[in-house]
């Protein structure tokens, strides 16, 4: 008799398993990476193998997710170029999202801005005051939110890079304590668009700051070398912290709604 139940369990908690399996396999996701070079995967040898979103695609679907996306990085990039008014980068968002919208998939906005925002000169419109940065990004999402009303944002902060880094931009120490102050509007922002905009990673600026020497790339700059984008290890990296909090919060979704 203490067989048979024990069979039964064991056939209710595989049959259990099998039922999670089946519902993150039917998960379909189209995302569309925005943001600058480090997004874009400057620096590595084979940015469209090795680089942030790449990584976290991978990490998605070992996790059971049906994933197509679109890499929107570009080098040099400011909240001001992808405004949907300038014509710049704009259009390329929506020619991605417009394409990958041809599947039945819940559409994910995955974004990192604000690294050449901060910059003291050099990127367009920089330096980007706190006010203006919050402006820019709402402006964004709501533009991108219109056009596409099932469409969820997640708002990553930009990762640490050295007080001396100046290549053809020059960011240094008071880039570096502007590139701080965005964080705060960041959170504000999901606070204020709770339906639809979701905190992103808080833990890279952290980590990248911590092991800079070996999960950024050493780079040679008019301050002496400097340290603004990952590596491949830290490409990685990255790919792996937004993977993870795009996995915590999918799947707070996903209970709310089964």
């Amino acid at each position: 008799m203490m067989m048979k139940r024990f069979f039964i369990l064991c056939f209710m908690l595989l049959t259990q398993l099998l039922v999670v399996q089946a519902q993150h396999t039917q998960s379909k996701y189209n995302i569309i990476f925005i943001g600058n070079s480090i997004t874009y995967g400057a620096t590595l040898p084979s940015p469209e193998t090795a680089s942030p979103p790449v990584k976290a695609v991978r990490i998605l679907e070992e996790n059971g997710y049906d994933v197509k996306y679109a890499n929107c990085g570009f080098s040099g990039s400011t909240t001001v170029d992808f405004l949907p008014g300038s014509n710049n980068l704009f259009p390329k968002i929506l020619g991605a999202a417009d394409t990958l919208c041809k599947t039945d998939a819940q559409l994910i906005f995955s974004m990192m801005l604000g690294t050449n925002d901060s910059a003291i000169k050099g990127p367009t419109g920089s330096p980007v005051s706190p006010k203006d940065y919050k402006k820019n990004l709402q402006l964004i999402i709501d533009s991108l939110h219109r056009r596409y009303p099932q469409s969820r944002f997640f708002l990553h902060q930009p990762i640490w890079y050295s007080p001396n880094t100046h290549n053809k931009s020059l960011y240094l120490e008071e880039g570096l304590k502007r590139l701080q102050t965005y964080t705060p509007i960041l959170d504000a922002l999901v606070k204020e668009n709770p339906d639809y905009v979701f905190k992103g990673d808080r833990d890279a600026y952290k980590f990248f700051k911590k092991y800079p020497e070996r999960y950024l790339t050493a780079e040679k700059g008019n301050s002496g070398i400097f340290f603004l984008h990952p590596n491949a290890l830290g490409a990685e990296k990255l790919g792996g912290f937004w993977a993870h909090s795009l996995i915590e919060n999918i799947a707070k979704e996903e209970k709310t709604t089964n």
